[in-house]
């Protein structure tokens, strides 16, 4: 066997990536899809189209790379966690457009549970806040509003899954309804010290038992691939949601190590190892993988927009003509000048939590040119994740010798200088970022012996270049006091009005 070959199903694109012994990319290929917008708000996708430029890609990816089937120990899944899929057994067809992780539809329905004084028992059990981010509400508004979904999900003749179980259902040929914990640890229907589905709060969402997955380990065949345009008969062996298939993929085994991944949104975890540690300053515990016997667990702060904030420049704006061009434009200036971008497009997550903020550019002056609004984004994602470090470090204990990082966004220098600056530690970027679709081609190849143990797959690990703190820390925490500044505005915006 020469490769093992991940699906990286992400949020506005579907990749993928066969990596050799060595984990290095052998072939790749990638496809963006149609991000849908009904009303404010909303956001959707085509479970389709997703699956069909995962299957292309596919196929792309080991034509690319020369590799026949009998050359592929596996295949490996990593995918946008929370969007929520609703289809039917008999067919495979959904029942309506995926709800994406980004969408704010249940935003109420999350305020009622809380004033209902529900939320410790979501948190005991699940590690997570009530927010509209994760799939449970997603789901239960489904059953709510699809005509005739409930009774057909009583009847068993719906599944449910977030997309590694769509993706999974299709490779499969309908073979296996499966998620894995990492996955299920994002539902709010699961709870992650049992580590199973939990009938108090699938009671409280009104969701029946018979739509979910079954649910079975990271790493391990689980099936094998049957349906049309690929190799028929690999082995399916790995299954983790893409922030911690990145905390895999970068070799993050030990408790205290830590990553950012810098994608449409911004992603830190931190590994926990056995324990799933409580959070006091708005960030979730989450199942970061599981293995045939004990989970491990992390820490972690999602921020909503990060990558996507430079997309809507591109495409909202026309400030750019391609994402990389931002480097250019935002190194033309020195700072900001006085301009703050709170990238609220759809809410603020941790440490905020804020469903009903929206974004706001405060600091505008005569002055003011698309270069520092350009620059400011990407202080905006440097902030953010600044604040997501402060309140790692204040749940864990742990300060942070070194940030490990991934993602396309990781490209910039410049934002990666900042982000050295802010956090006063060195920012490491590894000589292969894709590490969503390392992590799962690591778990596939585990679980199929295509690598021995995870001491192999660390020795993999190379670093390409390591930004340095050039800032001094008082100027540090004056610009994360600036910040805070501007985010006060963008709170509770669409509430108010």
């Amino acid at each position: 066997m020469k490769a093992v070959l991940a699906f990286d199903q992400g949020t506005t694109s579907s990749r993928a990536i066969a990596f050799g012994h060595d984990g290095r990319i052998l072939g790749m290929a990638q496809q963006e899809f149609r991000q849908i917008f009904p009303q404010p708000g909303w956001v959707e996708h085509d479970a389709l189209e997703i699956w069909q430029t995962q299957r292309d890609v596919a196929a792309r990816a080991l034509a690319g790379a020369s590799l026949g089937p009998r050359d592929v120990a596996a295949i490996g899944i990593a995918n946008q966690r929370e969007t929520t899929v609703l289809w039917e057994r008999s067919t495979g067809r959904p029942v309506a457009n995926a709800i994406v992780w980004q969408d704010r539809r249940t935003a109420s329905r999350c305020d009622a549970l809380r004033q209902s004084g529900l939320e410790p028992v979501f948190t005991r059990k699940t590690g997570l806040v009530l927010d509209p981010y994760f799939s449970g509400t997603k789901l239960a508004w489904l059953l709510e509003h699809v005509p005739g979904a409930r009774a057909r999900a009583d009847a068993g003749e719906l599944a449910f899954g977030t997309v590694d179980s769509w993706i999974a259902w299709q490779l499969t040929g309908g073979a296996a309804h499966v998620t894995d914990a990492s996955n299920a640890s994002r539902t709010l229907l699961f709870d992650i010290h049992a580590l199973d589905w939990d009938e108090e709060l699938l009671a409280i969402l009104r969701v029946p038992r018979a739509v979910l997955p079954r649910v079975v380990a990271s790493s391990g065949a689980f099936g094998e691939t049957a349906c049309e345009g690929l190799p028929r008969g690999i082995p399916i062996a790995g299954l983790a949601g893409d922030q911690q298939a990145a905390l895999f993929g970068q070799a993050c085994h030990r408790p205290g190590m830590a990553k950012n991944t810098y994608g449409t949104g911004c992603f830190l975890l931190m590994n926990t190892g056995a324990r799933a540690a409580a959070s006091a300053n708005g960030l979730v515990a989450t199942v970061g993988w599981r293995g045939d016997g004990a989970a491990t667990y992390a820490l972690e702060g999602s921020v909503f927009i990060a990558g996507a904030a430079i997309q809507w420049l591109r495409d909202g704006l026309g400030l750019i003509a391609r994402a990389a061009d931002i480097e250019a434009l935002a190194s033309s200036v020195p700072d900001t000048g006085g301009v703050h971008f709170v990238p609220a497009l759809a809410g603020l997550g941790a440490p905020h939590w804020d469903p009903h903020a929206r974004g706001a550019i405060v600091g505008i002056t005569r002055g003011t040119t698309r270069a520092h609004l350009a620059r400011a984004t990407l202080e905006a994602i440097a902030m953010q994740a600044a604040e997501l470090i402060e309140a790692m470090s204040a749940d864990s204990g742990i300060a942070l010798t070194e940030l490990r990082v991934d993602g396309g966004a990781t490209a910039s220098g410049l934002l990666m200088q900042l982000q050295a600056d802010l956090l006063g530690v060195p920012v490491v970027r590894p000589r292969v970022t894709e590490t969503t679709a390392l992590g799962a081609a690591y778990l596939a190849g585990l679980g199929t012996g295509f690598w021995k143990d995870a001491a192999e797959i660390a020795s993999l690990w190379e670093r390409e270049r390591e930004f340095e703190p050039r800032m001094a820390r008082d100027e540090a925490a004056a610009r994360l006091g600036e910040w805070r500044r501007a985010v006060e505005r963008s709170r509770g915006w669409a509430r108010a009005s």
